[in-house]
């Protein structure tokens, strides 16, 4: 019988003799004993890329997690993966810091964010608070847009961008991806259930258009402002298959690509790969746990028919 049975027979155990005590009590920690059992299996993967991170690559593929108590030293657990990763690598263009990979990536996708920010809540506010003619023509083709997958578009786009010298500079990745359709549209569901009085208000208080869109508008979806930034921030972040097409300078490339090249047909560098990517889910996780009320709130907040 392993550990994970043991704790099972366990549990159920202490739930059988609960129910001689109380059935209440019973089933209020069967509630609990469930909702923790269910947590860790959540963060079981979790705990895994902890361990493997640390363990020296002599035992990685040796024990599931750490190695027992008497087997763990300074061979078996160590930093050498993380002394590996921020090594500099020689390129080309000379040496490159894991450090600039990091910064690449952060610059990216704080980047990326603001400005499909800026443009898709723009668009939203357009379509939700003005009245023109084709606005429903215009929405109808951004949502059918949406069923167009990005790999189909992968090549036109590069045509593209290589016709106006967009190649190999971070212009290709963040100018096609200031406006998101999806975010135009979220965005317009938000802004539907802010009062039209409100923005008459202002227009009589001598507000201009954008300063009613900026100071009066924003605040009330902050919310959905939020919840999209968090998005956003993760597809920028965790972008692959862009940046390893348009950018071809070693010291420019993002985390996502440079990760994956510690694993390839001629280099197996496992352990510096999960090192790597125990460090790449930092900023989001940062992220997420500042905004998480704002994005519970903000994925629900359009979600009322108007």
């Amino acid at each position: 019988m392993n550990g994970l049975q043991i704790i099972m027979v366990a549990l159920l155990a202490i739930f059988v003799a609960l129910l001689f005590v109380s059935r209440r009590a019973a089933w209020t920690y069967a509630r609990y004993a469930a909702l923790i059992v269910v947590a860790g299996v959540i963060l079981l993967p979790f705990f895994w890329l902890i361990c493997s991170a640390f363990k020296d690559a002599s035992v990685l593929n040796e024990y599931t997690f750490l190695p027992p108590i008497a087997k763990i030293s300074s061979k078996t657990i160590n930093l050498d993966n993380f002394r590996v990763l921020f090594a500099e690598q020689q390129t080309v263009q000379g040496p490159v810091s894991f450090w600039r990979y990091i910064v690449n990536s952060l610059f990216l996708a704080s980047a990326g964010t603001t400005l499909s920010l800026f443009f898709s809540s723009m668009g939203g506010y357009a379509l939700a608070k003005y009245r023109f003619p084709g606005r429903g023509p215009i929405l109808t083709f951004m949502l059918a847009s949406l069923t167009i997958p990005a790999v189909a578009l992968l090549a036109p786009n590069y045509a593209v961008i290589f016709k106006i010298g967009w190649l190999d500079t971070y212009k290709a990745l963040l100018i096609p991806g200031a406006v998101s359709v999806m975010g135009i549209f979220l965005f317009r569901q938000a802004l539907l259930g802010v009062p039209d009085e409100l923005l008459e208000a202002g227009r009589i208080d001598g507000c201009g258009e954008f300063r009613i869109y900026l100071t009066l508008a924003m605040p009330l979806v902050r919310p959905m402002t939020g919840a999209f930034c968090l998005i956003s921030f993760l597809g920028m972040w965790n972008s692959f298959l862009p940046p390893n097409i348009y950018l071809t300078t070693q010291s420019k490339l993002p985390l996502t690509v440079v990760l994956n090249q510690f694993i390839g047909t001629y280099v197996q560098q496992y352990g510096v790969f999960l090192a790597g990517t125990l460090i790449a889910i930092i900023p989001p996780a940062v992220l997420f746990m500042a905004l998480q009320k704002e994005f519970i709130s903000g994925l629900t907040s359009g979600a009322v028919k108007q």
